[in-house]
């Protein structure tokens, strides 16, 4: 591995004008395609084989054109304290607003509130009307968005209180918004004084553009949502940044132990580049196992996003070196540059990071208490984790469809917002009528169940479908109970009368959704811990390294969902990052959490112990090898998770509650795994172990292939040259 990546490195290094320019023509023609690309559909949280899923399918199929994914809104009307909609100017201009409406292009309906039984709240204070499109919510027009806010304004002047809901209001996204700027900011900040050149630090930033330009381009160019693009970007961006800092780094260490510029290169692709494919492999092995959960978006999502890590990792081990070959010196440090001589790296006092692993390897046993006490004292809040789909009730308060969300849950009680879809199959009942009718009554002497709508038929008379409003929220636990309940009583009305009952709808979905999750976490982990595991044995060859590195990551992700517990669903710093309303954990989240922390993870596992193994290999007592690894990458570890953090982090200020939450999720994750984990409790074990850390048992030994990352060959193959008289012309 290593040798193949020397002769890359220094093939791109020679024909640096041709790989920039193969470079800049992909970005071309993936920029090319996205623009025009059309706009990609919203995805949903289907779940196929699930009771929810089935009955959606069923619906199709019975009442085609029924259920289809056009775009939908909700207008809520209040009428002004002490009055009611009923009134004679209230009603009036609900009618008018109803009407206008109802009367545009792509408009199929618009229920008036006074014609729809249950419309209007039993107090009289509320009303609403659902408005259908014959259209996808990205295929409205603006006319057509515009004239349903003109309606909410019309209504506000004559005095009532106006909110709107629904898929006709949901953003196209929020792609590229100041919160990403603050995270590549603060990102440059980061690389500036961690390089103390300009050309080092924007090096890993103009590589890590043109890696997520390709990657999210081509991601829109073949229709993928919005949602699976920001997850892209984020990843994409953080490790597209790390993965060259670190090959930079190991350049100008190259370069200061006396090699010229082009082997510096060469070196620093075919050592610190294979640590940088290695973690990129962990990264993708995380994000593709995704797919065996069976959401579809989810499965998306992981695969978008390790489609972008793999551009990522090509990027930096061919167009970074390209790069160095314009920048040869500008990147080194100024007094590197001014010398004319063999600066060896690491000469003068110690750094912070040496300092810090002398100490741990002193006291190794208390600071491995300590970290594992304190992390497990961050993750204890997982104890109380709920899982759910926050909807329109997470929002901000300033946004219209919280507002409707509130206003509805006022005038009709909570469980207006959750109603339960259910249908009954009575193709094979011998009076479908009197199943149907039997399915309703069941419903509406069913605990927690306060009303149910009369059942409304197919055409061939063989399908009912009613709708059940809980008495509690979408959210809450009981809603939950209160479906497993309906599921039960299904049972019993199939005996009785051969019609099934299904339950579906949003609300049922959700709860599909994250009962699916839970039951796939165990396999999932298995899974990706088990392939991870065998790829960090050929890495490291060593048994107990990579076991240690699994059982460092379940303390980082514990310690993350500990945080994404606290902040989301007990308000702890709420106000601060902007959770105006606490509640579940998205069920996706833990799942979806755990596999990008492991593969970032293994990310700082790759980059810290390989040092620490090359040292190890090339002759170092395990202690001394701890220092030398930090010597040689802590500085550059650490400023690595901090850029992460602060490219995560900057998706915290998203409105996305999602998003928000992965921004949590994935800084306190990287903050955990880098500095606890990784910076702490990594070296703490191996002082530990001593020897026995690198052990391999004979016989696996000859089994598992020599990938030499830590470029054991190189060091046979080109012996180091004599700096440079004079520095190396700039390339511009």
């Amino acid at each position: 591995m290593a040798t193949f990546l020397y002769r890359l490195g220094r093939s791109s290094f020679r024909r640096r004008r041709l790989v920039a320019l193969l470079w800049a023509v992909v970005l071309a023609a993936c920029a090319f395609a996205a623009a025009k690309a059309p706009a990609a559909a919203e995805d949903g949280f289907s779940m196929p084989g699930t009771e929810s899923q089935k009955a959606f399918d069923l619906l199709d199929q019975r009442f085609p054109g029924g259920n289809s994914n056009t775009a939908d809104a909700r207008i809520v009307l209040v009428a002004p304290e002490g009055q009611k909609v009923t009134a004679g100017p209230n009603k009036a201009a609900i009618e008018k607003i109803v009407a206008d409406v109802a009367g545009g292009d792509q408009v199929k309906g618009a229920l008036d509130p006074f014609k729809t039984a249950g419309a209007v709240s039993k107090d009289g204070t509320t009303a609403y009307s659902t408005v259908s499109y014959d259209v996808q919510s990205v295929d409205l027009t603006d006319a057509t968005t515009e004239a349903l806010q003109d309606a909410a304004k019309a209504g506000r002047d004559a005095g009532l209180t106006v909110e709107l809901g629904g898929s006709a209001l949901v953003p196209e996204g929020e792609l590229g918004g100041t919160t990403e700027l603050v995270g590549v900011a603060a990102a440059a900040v980061v690389l500036l004084i961690t390089f103390g050149s300009l050309a080092a630090a924007g090096l890993p930033l103009l590589t890590a553009i043109v890696g997520i330009g390709v990657g999210v381009a081509s991601i829109i160019a073949i229709g993928m949502s919005t949602t699976t693009t920001t997850l892209a970007l984020m990843l994409g961006l953080a490790v597209g940044i790390d993965y060259a800092l670190f090959i930079v780094s190991r350049y100008r260490t190259e370069r200061a132990d006396g090699h010229d510029a082009e082997e510096a290169v060469a070196r620093a692709v075919g050592t610190a580049g294979s640590a940088v494919v290695f973690a990129g492999l962990t990264v993708v092995i995380a994000l593709a196992g995704l797919s065996v959960v069976g959401i579809p978006v989810l499965t998306k999502m992981g695969l978008a996003a390790a489609s972008t890590v793999v551009i990522a990792v090509l990027v930096a081990i061919t167009l970074l070196p390209a790069l160095l070959g314009f920048f040869r010196n500008a990147v080194l440090p100024r007094t590197r540059r001014k010398a004319r001589g063999r600066q060896r790296a690491g000469d003068g006092r110690p750094g912070t990071g040496i300092r810090w692993a002398r100490f741990v390897i002193r006291r190794p046993l208390a600071v491995l208490v300590l970290s594992v006490l304190g992390l497990g004292l961050i993750s204890a809040p997982a104890l109380d984790l709920q899982l759910g789909m926050p909807g329109d009730e997470s929002k901000p308060t300033s946004t219209t469809q919280r507002r409707a969300y509130d206003a509805l849950a006022d005038g009709f009680g909570p469980g207006f917002n959750g109603p339960l879809t259910v249908v009954v199959d009575a193709k094979h009942a011998k009076d479908p009528k009197a199943a149907a009718a039997g399915a309703a009554k069941e419903l509406s002497a069913t605990d927690g169940v306060v009303a149910v709508t009369p059942p409304a038929f197919n055409e061939a008379g063989d399908t009912a479908v009613l709708t059940a409003v809980p008495s509690t929220g979408p959210s809450s636990a009981d809603t939950t109970d209160l479906v497993r309940t309906i599921r039960d009583e299904a049972r019993d009305l199939e005996s009785g009368t051969g019609a099934k009952m299904l339950v579906t709808g949003t609300t049922a979905v959700n709860i599909d959704v994250s009962q699916k999750v839970t039951d796939a976490l165990l396999p999932y982990l298995a899974l990706v811990v088990g392939l991870a595991f065998l790829l960090l044995m050929v890495v490291f060859r060593s048994l107990l390294v990579p076991l240690k590195a699994a059982l460092g990551f379940l303390l980082s992700v514990a310690a993350a969902f500990g945080t994404v517990v606290a902040v989301f669903q007990w308000g702890w710093l709420a106000d601060a990052l902007g959770v105006e309303q606490t509640g579940p954990v998205m069920s996706v989240m833990p799942i979806f959490l755990i596999g990008v922390v492991f593969g970032l993870a293994m990310d700082y596992e790759v980059f810290l112990v390989t040092r620490m193994r090359e040292a190890y290999v090339h002759g170092e007592r395990p202690g001394e090898a701890i220092v030398t690894g930090f010597r040689h990458s802590a500085r550059v570890v650490g400023a690595a998770a901090v850029i992460m953090i602060a490219v995560f982090a900057g998706f915290i200020g998203m409105s996305d509650s999602m998003i928000k939450m992965m921004g949590v999720g994935l800084a306190s994750a990287v903050f955990f795994d880098a500095f606890v984990v990784r910076m702490t409790i990594v070296p703490a074990v191996l002082a530990l172990l001593g020897d026995r850390a690198w052990w391999l048992p004979g016989w696996l030994a000859k089994a598992v292939p020599q990938v030499d990352v830590e470029g054991e060959k190189l060091n046979h193959a080109a012996p180091a040259t004599p700096a440079e008289p004079a520095p190396d012309p700039v390339g511009v």
